[in-house]
């Protein structure tokens, strides 16, 4: 038959395919399945956090957490918490009067884990538990905590916990053996773990009774204690990324723009602080007045760095002149570095909008900056977070005008001060009606997540948009 028929050399065969191969594959995909909004970065924190005050606040309302009889008001209690948890430092009844030991230690407790924040926290229980991060909880975390290559997450938190925890470590020994002269042994220990954590954090909180306080007490005049305690507040604002690449690379010319922005920044606003408040101060009797004429200067220079993120304080700012009352609350709005423990709009964010500024003066179309270029996106971004940040405090302001007996300058002072979770006050924390309260603990959780969450929500999602409308000219000036 033919097709049993020989070949002969330099035949070509052909065969055509079976019915069976020449069939399209079909290949059925499973539609993208998008996670429930109340899931996504902003809702994880907004809820860990809210959580955790929930918890705290409970915790401050046991009539154990006082030592008076019977409990706090649960107003006090959930304030005193929201103010922990976001490193803060307003407080409504003195620390070491109102609170008990328990109480206390679940202040410590508070801005411990405020500090380091939530999420790195919960990162932290996943590594040592063995658990993989998922896609979702490295993204969250990159943007937490400012970390831009994902691989290396995992190994940047574990050396942010134990970088931390040896900051806190050292800031313990060395408190410890300056309160040994004024506590017995175990009662140093307590005051030094509590004040390490809390000028590390940024906190802000004290448990040294009055006579031995930094407000208005023997700590006064301990310029070396101030010293150190100065020198954590520096160290939590300036951010962890900033002291892992500083620690990297030591050389200026070497460090990323960031950091570049973050130190310059961070430099110019303590040297412009320190200026400020030892003209404004130095013949006020009721503050830097009163101090001998070679300890104002140190005076000034610690206020510039605990004023604009900590909030300890040694003077009464309910006493400062009205050009400090409005100069300082600039300082406490910009707040410390992106990724640290500090609040605010953020150092990055405001030398950006800086940037942009001087860029447009030198008729630049870019904003430059350290010899680089930032990119556009990022400068819109800082623009919005800040003016989105000046617009909850002026809503804020204006409700408060509105509900609170209470001058418009301490109003003012003590409201971005909440906003920055910076904590320096006027008092008037304590004069708020339940009204206040209330809306001072929106602020402070705000001022916590804000910065974050509008950065979350600010992210490019998708491609890039593949058409552009005309340009048009628009009358500036």
């Amino acid at each position: 038959m033919a097709d049993q028929r020989q070949h002969r050399i330099g035949d070509r065969v052909v065969r055509r395919p079976r019915v069976s191969e020449v069939m399209p594959s079909v290949i059925h995909d499973a539609p993208v399945r998008h996670p429930p909004r109340f899931i996504t970065a902003p809702y994880i924190l907004f809820g860990g956090f809210t959580a955790l005050i929930i918890v705290g606040g409970l915790l401050l309302w046991l009539p154990a957490a006082s030592n008076g009889e019977g409990s706090t008001s649960f107003v006090t209690a959930m304030f005193t918490s929201t103010s922990a948890v976001t490193v803060t430092g307003h407080i409504v009844e003195p620390t070491s009067a109102h609170w008990s030991s328990f109480g206390q230690g679940v202040i410590f407790v508070l801005m411990l884990v405020g500090g380091l924040g939530f999420m790195t926290m919960a990162t932290f229980l996943l590594i040592i538990t063995g658990r993989r991060l998922g896609l979702a909880e490295r993204i969250l975390m990159r943007e937490a905590m400012g970390v831009d290559r994902m691989g290396s997450l995992v190994k940047v938190t574990r050396n942010i916990i134990l970088i931390v925890m040896g900051f806190y470590a050292l800031g313990i020994i060395v408190l410890w053996w300056r309160l040994l002269g004024f506590f017995d042994a175990g009662e140093a220990m307590w005051q030094a773990a509590f004040l390490s954590v809390s000028a590390f954090n940024n906190a802000g909180f004290s448990i040294l009774p009055d006579e031995a306080s930094i407000l208005g007490g023997s700590f006064i005049r301990n310029l070396p204690l101030l010293g150190f305690v100065a020198t954590l507040i520096i160290l939590g604002s300036i951010g962890w990324t900033t002291l892992v690449d500083v620690s990297r690379h030591r050389h200026f010319s070497r460090l990323s723009l960031d950091t570049k922005m973050v130190l310059t920044t961070s430099l110019f606003l303590y040297v412009l602080g320190a200026v400020v408040i030892l003209f404004t101060e130095f013949g006020n009797e009721n503050t830097l007045g009163a101090f001998p004429l070679a300890e104002r200067v140190y005076q000034a220079i610690f206020h510039s760095i605990s004023g604009r993120t900590a909030g300890f304080s040694t003077i009464d700012f309910g006493q400062a002149s009205e050009f400090t009352l409005l100069f300082y609350p600039f300082l406490m709005f910009v707040g410390g570095a992106a990724g640290s423990v500090a609040g605010g709009i953020k150092v990055a964010t405001f030398a950006v909008i800086i940037a942009a500024v001087f860029s447009s003066l030198r008729g630049r179309q870019q904003v430059e900056a350290f010899g680089r270029e930032i990119d556009s996106f990022q400068v819109h971004r800082a623009v919005t977070v800040a003016v989105l940040g000046m617009a909850v405090a002026f809503l804020a302001m204006l409700i408060l005008t509105i509900t609170e007996d209470i001058p418009f300058r301490r109003l003012l002072f003590d409201t971005v001060s909440a906003f920055g979770t910076t904590g320096l006050s006027t008092g008037a924390p304590a004069e708020l009606t339940v009204t206040g309260k209330g809306l001072f603990m929106a602020l402070m959780l705000l001022g916590r997540l804000g910065p974050l969450t509008m950065a979350l929500a600010l992210l490019p999602r998708g491609e890039a948009s593949l058409y552009r409308y005309v340009r048009e000219r628009v009358k500036i000036g």
